[in-house]
């Protein structure tokens, strides 16, 4: 009943707040727009289309509203209107009420508010869609930060998943390109990101290490997790004091170097992506802040670390090989990293593949990124996977969605960024460390400590198999032996059968002549 009732509302919504007529009139034919006056009449639609689009989000819950967060990024694809209503689900979500929010962190720590929290601000001073934050004061004198998860998410969670299974079975099923894009392999990655999210003990292991991995760089900070306060519905942490990135004529004000701040976003990006392999993966404008804290200033400040991708080493070194390809515009070296990686089929031709890549690429280089358009680039880029069988890479997904995001965070630092330049000293940079002499040492290095507690060993483990062999492998060894002298058995007695019918017959051979002879 509830796979029936999901779909339902979501169409009952979407009249609500008139988003059937928002759809019919972007398609921009005169039949459609008369549809949509059609379905309109008798309706109350008085409030401004990015408005309405906003509070149908809203009201469809926590997926959607990440749909809605990850679009504000996009100026370049949606009209300002929309943007700027959908940017305040960034940390403007309609919270839950106070005393539910109090009631449910005495639940998780197991004691009351005064025994934990010296105070406690009971107005959350964020609300998002998958939890709230409230301000408190430990009674060392900390000033720390309050998570609390949002009551009744799993059910609305796994509603809207099993909707989005269902759906994309249809696509894979009746669209020719279905199973090419993997549609349930992608839902199955966002089933397993959502329900990391919503256990806050894990995301404060993710902060915990995102923290140990960004020390040193002196570019981003993250907040401290307070462990003695951490639940999967509760996560206590340092609060952590800055300009939300989105205000920038405060940070204008405060002194920041906007440009300089755009370049290290980018910088931040590349580091944990391809040194590290671990990535804040939702980098929307909501979850990041500028210090202006005298020993902290200007840097990034990160929050919400329930999304954090990874790579593995296998991963790193395609996608590397590839941006640096691209930099370099060799788009020969992009297409065969296609062929070898088994994203198109082996029998691809080299040629029409790097003829294709080279026609959507070339066209982008040497522009400010206000200059270039990612929207129409994947566009493109899309029917050329077409043409080509390109299997789309579930696990790549997370990457994608990051890229976007800070690609939307570039234009509104710096529209005159060139992304390309930025990041191509830096992947240049780690491909040397990771092939070069350097990147040698330092895998030894990490392989001594094992190879330190083999080598004493090697010698009594290299006598043992001589000596006693492997089980296994002298049974195998055994029925070699027997199977080779069942065999040279058989050819003895085929040699032996066959020498005897030559001796037989020069026998009589001899007979004759010696009775032709008159001897016999």
């Amino acid at each position: 009943m509830r796979s029936l009732f999901r779909p339902a509302y979501i169409g009952l919504i979407a009249l609500r707040f008139g988003l059937d007529g928002m759809l019919l009139h972007s398609l921009r034919r005169p039949r459609w727009s008369l549809l949509a006056r059609i379905l309109s009449t008798g309706r109350r639609l008085n409030a401004p289309r990015g408005e309405r689009l906003r509070q149908a989000l809203e009201h469809l819950g926590p997926i959607f509203v990440k749909f809605g967060q990850m679009l504000s990024t996009r100026r370049d694809l949606l009209p300002p209107d929309v943007a700027d209503e959908l940017a305040k689900l960034q940390d403007r979500v309609p919270p839950f009420p106070s005393d539910e929010s109090a009631r449910l962190v005495e639940k998780a720590l197991g004691k009351p508010l005064s025994a934990v929290f010296k105070q406690f601000d009971t107005d959350p001073i964020a609300s998002a869609s998958i939890a709230q934050v409230h301000f408190a004061v430990l009674h060392d004198g900390r000033e720390v930060a309050v998570k609390v998860l949002r009551p009744g998410m799993l059910n609305v969670i796994d509603d809207d998943l099993a909707l989005m299974r269902t759906l994309a079975g249809w696509v894979e099923r009746f669209w020719s390109d279905g199973k090419r894009l993997k549609p349930r392999e992608v839902v199955a990655e966002f089933d397993k990101y959502l329900h990391d999210e919503l256990d806050l003990v894990r995301e404060a292991a993710n902060a915990a290490q995102l923290r140990r991995n960004m020390d040193g760089l002196d570019l981003v900070l993250v907040p401290e997790m307070i462990w003695d306060y951490c639940t999967s519905t509760v996560m206590v942490m340092e609060r952590m004091k800055g300009v939300p990135i989105s205000q920038m004529s405060r940070l204008r004000a405060a002194g920041v170097d906007i440009k300089k701040l755009a370049r290290d976003g980018v910088t931040i990006f590349f580091t944990q992506v391809f040194r590290d392999g671990f990535f804040h993966a939702d980098m929307h404008p909501g979850n990041i802040q500028v210090s202006l804290d005298a020993s902290t200033f200007g840097r990034y400040i990160a929050l919400d670390f329930g999304i954090i991708g990874t790579l593995t080493e296998v991963d790193k070194d395609y996608l590397a090989q590839n941006f640096i390809a691209f930099f370099h515009r060799d788009y020969k070296r992009v297409a065969e990293l296609h062929i070898e990686s088994g994203w198109v089929p082996p029998s691809t031709r080299v040629d029409e593949l790097e003829g294709a890549i080279r026609t959507v690429c070339e066209p982008y280089f040497d522009r400010p990124i206000k200059e270039i358009s990612l929207g129409q680039v994947l566009m493109r880029l899309f029917q050329i996977s077409r043409r080509f069988n390109v299997e789309i890479q579930p696990q790549l997904v997370l990457l994608q969605k990051t890229l976007l995001n800070v690609e939307g965070l570039g234009r509104e630092l710096d529209p005159d960024l060139d992304l390309w330049s930025t990041a191509k000293p830096f992947l240049e940079k780690w491909m040397h460390e990771q092939v070069g002499l350097r990147g040698l040492w330092q895998r030894l290095k990490r392989e001594a400590p094992r190879y330190a507690k083999m080598l004493p060993e090697l010698p009594r483990l290299v006598h043992q198999n001589l000596e006693h062999g492997n089980a296994d492998l002298r049974r195998d060894l055994a029925a070699m032996l027997a199977e080779q002298r069942h065999t040279n058995r058989l050819l003895s007695a085929i040699v032996w059968v066959g020498v005897g019918f030559v001796l037989g017959l020069l026998t009589a051979q001899l007979l004759l002549r010696l009775h032709g002879l008159g001897v016999l």
